[in-house]
């Protein structure tokens, strides 16, 4: 993988993950238990973040693709 897929995999991961504590914050301000669309969203984007993890640790070594 390229050195410039790297950066744009980390530049995903970090949107990806903004997007996901921003929902959690605002999850954790409101007095009830958040919708089950805003959980499915939360859980949605830890499952693409760790994708691109993935992906990143096979670039670098980490844990080799099978």
């Amino acid at each position: 993988m390229p050195d410039s897929l790297a950066a744009k995999l980390k530049t995903l991961r970090n949107r990806l993950l903004t997007e996901q504590r921003d929902l959690i914050t605002r999850a954790a301000e409101i007095d009830t238990l958040p919708s089950d669309k805003t959980l499915q969203k939360i859980a949605t984007l830890e499952v693409a973040i760790g994708a691109v993890e993935s992906l990143l640790d096979e670039q670098t070594g980490a844990h080799p693709a099978l």
